[in-house]
């Protein structure tokens, strides 16, 4: 009898939405799965910064349009680099992300100078907003420290754009440490900065809807399910 064969799959692992101040308003998590789904891609994950308060209602997108969710956020670690905490579990994201944004410095958000933090639905109704600024403020957490939270969750852990000149490992450290990542984003291929033997993903960092999807990757997947990309990356 036949195995079942890989396929290549579309793969988003780095989007924003509207409750990153950064992000558009457009960005709900309707409109970010819409976009996604116009653009063919099979897996996504919502990152917003330092929260996982729309993680819910991307769920329910995902499911909508036959998209394999992915549960993150894109956590400022104390050396102030963005680094993508991923999960395949609803409860296990939302109940991280509390605990991230409960332990981020706290710095008032102004709506007005630095962007509003919304919470919607599934159907775009607003349901709150976080007063925490997101986007500038970092964890008391060591990038060390976060790879055991996140793993011990199941989770995968990848340095966000460690090569772009602001809020990576390069601006911050200069140098990639040796260290459990599942994999590090990049920016530019061949990477400036020494990847090492860390396996190479792209991803769009969308936080407008034109965005998404420009920086997708593809890789061979027996079936589109959060284990089977852990298993991908583990090789």
């Amino acid at each position: 009898m036949e195995g079942t064969r890989a396929a290549l799959m579309l793969i988003d692992l780095h989007n924003h939405s509207c409750l990153s101040p950064c992000g558009s308003l457009e960005m709900s998590p309707t409109r970010l799965v819409e976009e996604a789904a116009l653009k063919g891609i099979s897996m996504l994950a919502l990152t917003d910064h330092n929260a996982g308060d729309n993680l819910p209602a991307f769920d329910k997108c995902c499911r909508r349009a036959g998209i394999v969710p992915v549960f993150g956020m894109e956590v400022t670690g104390r050396e102030e680099a963005h680094l993508l905490c991923l999960f395949g579990n609803l409860k296990t994201a939302v109940r991280f992300g509390y605990e991230i944004y409960e332990n981020l410095q706290t710095i008032p958000n102004n709506p007005d100078m630095m962007g509003d933090q919304i919470i919607v639905d599934e159907d775009e109704n607003i349901i709150g907003e976080l007063d925490k600024y997101l986007a500038s403020g970092a964890v008391d957490f060591s990038m060390e420290e976060l790879i055991i939270m996140v793993h011990e969750r199941n989770g995968l852990f990848i340095p966000a754009h460690i090569d772009r000149p602001a809020f990576s490992i390069k601006s911050q450290l200069g140098f990639l440490p040796d260290n459990d990542y599942d994999a590090v984003e990049v920016m530019h291929s061949p990477c400036d900065l020494n990847s090492r033997r860390y396996f190479e993903i792209t991803g769009s960092d969308a936080h407008y809807p034109e965005n998404v999807g420009m920086r997708s990757f593809e890789i061979d997947l027996k079936t589109p399910d959060f284990e089977e990309l852990k298993l991908f990356l583990s090789k």
